[in-house]
């Protein structure tokens, strides 16, 4: 079996008000912004292109490899931000597969988002990963969903509209970092804390 060609988004374009400012310049104890970990995820599950929503102001730097996506306007929620950032992917012809973080899961493995984009090899719609039994980030979407979700065919304030009305393959992960919703500082620590 051929690898699934993946793309990468990240959802980096917010305020973070309840961060204290911009998550995608938090820093981890390792000395990697929030941004940096999940663009080096991408990279290490050979994602090519990533991109990356960022303030309308450009504010947040990005590494190199990460295409940044200004957004439009202050205050659009995440689907919003999604739909632009899905629309950049769209205009590179080189993946099959998109995989959606947002900057606050940076302690998912890129293992995982090998193993989301692989487990749509023709067998789904979407795939989303499950830990714990919970369900998490990222979520990947073949690309005729990001096509449809782009046209406004599939729409909702949430990615759980759309996996709610495409098939949906769950994915079973060993790896906690895809229930860790570090947004805000004291998540983030609880996230890190030795189990």
């Amino acid at each position: 079996m051929a690898q699934v060609r993946l793309g990468g988004l990240i959802l980096a374009g917010g305020r973070g008000e309840r961060f204290g400012g911009p998550k995608a310049f938090a820093v981890l104890p390792d000395g990697r912004t929030f941004l940096a970990a999940c663009a080096g995820a991408f990279a290490g599950a050979g994602a090519r292109p990533v991109v990356a929503t960022v303030p309308p102001d450009g504010s947040i730097p990005t590494d190199p490899g990460v295409v940044p996506v200004p957004l439009p306007g202050t205050g659009l929620d995440m689907f919003a931000s999604l739909v632009v950032g899905l629309d950049r992917l769209l205009a590179e012809p080189a993946w099959q597969v998109a995989v959606i973080l947002p900057v606050d899961h940076p302690l998912v493995l890129a293992a995982t988002i090998a193993k989301l984009a692989a487990a749509l090899d023709g067998r789904g719609a979407a795939a989303r990963p499950v830990h714990g039994g919970k369900h998490g980030h990222p979520i990947a979407v073949a690309r005729p969903v990001a096509e449809r979700i782009v046209a406004g065919e599939l729409s909702g304030p949430t990615l759980r509209e759309v996996l709610r009305a495409v098939e949906t393959v769950d994915v079973p992960v060993d790896d906690p970092g895809v229930v860790a919703n570090c947004n805000t500082p004291e998540r983030l620590t609880a996230a890190l804390a030795p189990r």
